[in-house]
């Protein structure tokens, strides 16, 4: 009798949130033009509050990895549901600009956990040769959002203008909620859904692998687990590199739609289709190297080689696609260069997550979080940062000139620092 495959329909309820949590964040991105009519919004007020968001998700993003090991991904994920489907919520009512930026800091809030909780999630669900695999399926969900999102976005935002959209996407997110909470326990051996042969694949170790514990550790990480993961070299290079794919993430995904209009004069409907290809590109490229990098785990046996090289590799092409596009005014040539930069940027996503789940898999959840705010403070800065340079010159040049640079320096970070094999960890359950 062939074992259960359950497993799989959780990574899909976490590939099913994430996909609904990044057409929340991203809206704003399509509905800001005219939020800007509305409210009155200066170019410095609307960076403001583009990167408002990041400022609630770095708080959060790092206390939700603590909650996850403590609580458990079950309890956690769907506390930060309800909270953040009210928060889209308060965005299509606010009538000023302080309630607006109050809404897109508490959305910030209640979003962060997610990532933590996905991590944790996986970790406990998948046996480590198919935990790539199953993130780079649940990661999936973010160029997807970001590539469905542009045109359903616009159109709604025709149909029904800002506010009411808002509102629709406040009834998509909650609906989510009592899928997850009757479905998912965060021992695989608790759910009826899973049998004993598919819990033994779950619980299945590779060779020199450390193995995640099979429930959550009903603990805060202690001093020394903290102190592990702020001098692990490997941790450490990891941060920085995701920091950076956030910077690229955040830029595009907050000011993309502007740069079409401002640059080259495209309406809101053209903006939205034009934006479809990069983050396609970016779709299939992290389906694509999750699946290689579990792949080369499995015929090298280096985390290295399926990491470690996955993540350089990927943001030396993002490095130097984003420089023609700094330089051009050619809207092919632009589109071009967007579209590889962006997946580039993101092929490796499913890497950046693994690492954690690889060196530390008994903190899997509290390692994300740290990685993850970094990642918050990038969606603070990107957007911030670009709104001051427009202020000053009113050209997005010299922000695709710092990408390249913030590129460059994570594949040297990665290539010097990066060593996973080496860097791996067993923390004790009681840490």
């Amino acid at each position: 009798m062939a074992r259960t495959r359950f497993r799989w329909f959780i990574v899909f309820l976490l590939f099913a949130i994430t996909v609904v949590n990044y057409i929340d964040r991203a809206a704003i991105a399509y509905a800001i033009p005219m939020i800007q009519r509305d409210l009155g919004l200066s170019p410095a007020a609307t960076g403001a509050v583009l990167g408002a968001f990041g400022l609630g998700y770095a708080v959060t993003t790092l206390l939700g990895g603590f909650a996850v090991d403590r609580y458990g991904a079950r309890a956690v994920l769907t506390i930060a549901a309800i909270l953040w489907s009210l928060s889209i919520g308060m965005t299509g009512l606010a009538t000023s600009v302080a309630i607006l930026y109050t809404a897109r800091v508490l959305l910030g809030i209640s979003e962060g956990p997610n990532f933590p909780a996905l991590t944790g999630a996986v970790s406990h669900w998948l046996s480590p040769h198919e935990r790539a695999t199953a993130l780079s399926n649940a990661l999936l969900a973010v160029p997807l959002a970001l590539a469905v999102g542009g045109p359903v976005v616009t159109q709604l935002l025709d149909w029904l203008d800002w506010r009411l959209t808002f509102l629709l996407l406040f009834a998509l997110s909650i609906a989510w909620v009592p899928l997850w909470y009757f479905f998912f326990r965060d021992d695989p051996a608790d759910s009826r859904f899973v049998d004993k042969t598919e819990l033994a694949h779950i619980r299945t170790s590779d060779p020199g692998v450390p193995a995640a514990p099979h429930t959550p550790l009903k603990s805060w990480p202690s001093t020394a687990v903290l102190k592990l993961m702020f001098t692990n070299k490997t941790l450490l290079a990891n941060y920085w590199a995701f920091f950076v794919f956030g910077y690229f993430l955040f830029f595009f995904m907050t000011w993309l739609p502007s740069y079409l209009e401002k640059k080259y004069g495209l309406n809101l409907a053209a903006v939205g289709l034009f934006s479809v290809l990069p983050w396609l590109s970016a779709a299939f490229l992290l389906w694509l190297f999750g699946r290689w990098s579990d792949h080369l785990l499995k015929t090298t046996g280096s985390l290295r080689v399926s990491r470690s090289y996955l993540i350089a590799g990927s943001q030396f092409v993002a490095a130097l696609a984003v420089i023609p596009v700094a330089l051009t005014s050619d809207l092919t040539v632009a589109i071009a260069g967007i579209t590889v930069a962006v997946a580039a940027s993101m092929g490796a996503n499913a890497a950046y997550y693994a690492v954690n789940v690889d060196i530390v898999p008994q903190r899997a959840a509290t390692a994300l979080g740290l990685m993850d705010f970094g990642f918050a403070v990038a969606g603070f800065l990107a957007p911030a940062i670009t709104g001051w340079v427009l202020g000053l010159r009113g050209s997005f040049a010299d922000g695709f000139f710092l990408m390249a640079g913030l590129a460059l320096s994570s594949v040297l970070v990665v290539l010097l620092f990066h060593h996973p094999d080496r860097d791996r960890q067993n923390v004790p359950r009681t840490a």
